[in-house]
């Protein structure tokens, strides 16, 4: 996913000379993958201060520098994974702009607990789309899952509290719910995704489990802003990345930790109902300079 940027950092250690120019081009070459200013300018000072201090002098110790200082924006405190409740059902609610990958994701997790052994239900939540709902429909089927929906403009709320009530009667153990991605306007959209989260706390007697924000990774800064946005009003408690099998200008995700600290909890890695992984930031980040 950085494999330009790391190009370009070759290029630079190349000319032999850490002067002014060097850090100026790293700089350029962050922003131009789409890192945030403040970012770029953090990591800058670190490796400035870095090479200063340790009279680093040679190519391969200024790139390990710089891992560190894009490993350090990955390293997320408390434990990976998603949170399972000791009460059944766990309760996911999924969260993003229409897509993101959103839909997909949920497969890819019911799939993914399907193959631990688990029992799950999907919520067809976005009655906004009738798209949506039938997207999530067919992959129900394909992942043999149990499915609770309702008609295009019905109520979300309403289809969430039905499916925690349905998955409580079935002794199922998680539900996975779809909610809108799109309003006639940003207010209308939070205060949905608000109603809908107060309505599965009542149904379950608990907050949902995770409301995990569905971001594409290859939006860059728009995914940003999209996770400020629902970050300051939907109670998200973890993020998933979607689309990292492209070549993502993707600086922009180094600092997501480092700004909202809210962890990156999963990562899509294709569009296959298994190309879903936990996201391990070690692994992450020393991947970027492989």
């Amino acid at each position: 996913m950085f494999k330009r940027l790391m190009q370009h950092v070759d290029r630079l250690l190349g000319r032999g000379v850490i002067d002014d120019e060097f850090y100026d081009e790293l700089e350029e070459a962050l922003l131009q993958a789409d890192t945030h200013i403040q970012t770029a300018g953090e990591i800058l000072e670190e490796l400035r201060q870095a090479v200063r201090e340790e009279k680093i002098t040679d190519g391969a110790g200024i790139k390990a520098r710089l891992e560190k200082a894009i490993a350090d924006r990955f390293r997320q405190d408390g434990p990976a994974g998603l949170s399972v409740s000791d009460e059944d059902p766990t309760v996911y609610l999924f969260v993003g702009v229409n897509g993101v990958g959103k839909t997909t994701t949920i497969a890819k997790v019911a799939h993914l607990l399907k193959r631990k052994g688990y029992s799950v239900l999907v919520a067809a939540g976005d009655t906004f789309r009738a798209a949506a709902i039938e997207q999530l429909e067919i992959w129900a089927q394909r992942t043999g899952v149990d499915i609770v929906r309702s008609q295009p403009g019905a109520d979300s709320a309403a289809v969430l509290f039905d499916a925690i009530q349905a998955a409580k009667a079935r002794g199922v153990e998680f539900v996975l719910a779809d909610t809108a991605g799109r309003q006639h306007s940003k207010g209308n959209l939070m205060q949905e995704l608000s109603k809908v989260s107060k309505v599965a706390e009542k149904a379950l007697g608990r907050a949902p489990d995770e409301v995990l924000l569905v971001l594409d990774a290859n939006t860059g800064q728009n995914a940003i802003r999209q996770a400020e946005e629902f970050i300051k009003t939907a109670g998200v408690t973890g993020l998933v990345l979607t689309k990292l099998d492209g070549t993502a200008r993707g600086g922009a995700l180094i600092g997501v930790y480092d700004r909202f600290k809210v962890p990156i909890k999963l990562i899509g890695v294709g569009e296959k109902v298994e190309d879903l992984r936990d996201f391990k930031p070690a692994e992450f980040a020393a991947s970027l300079f492989e």
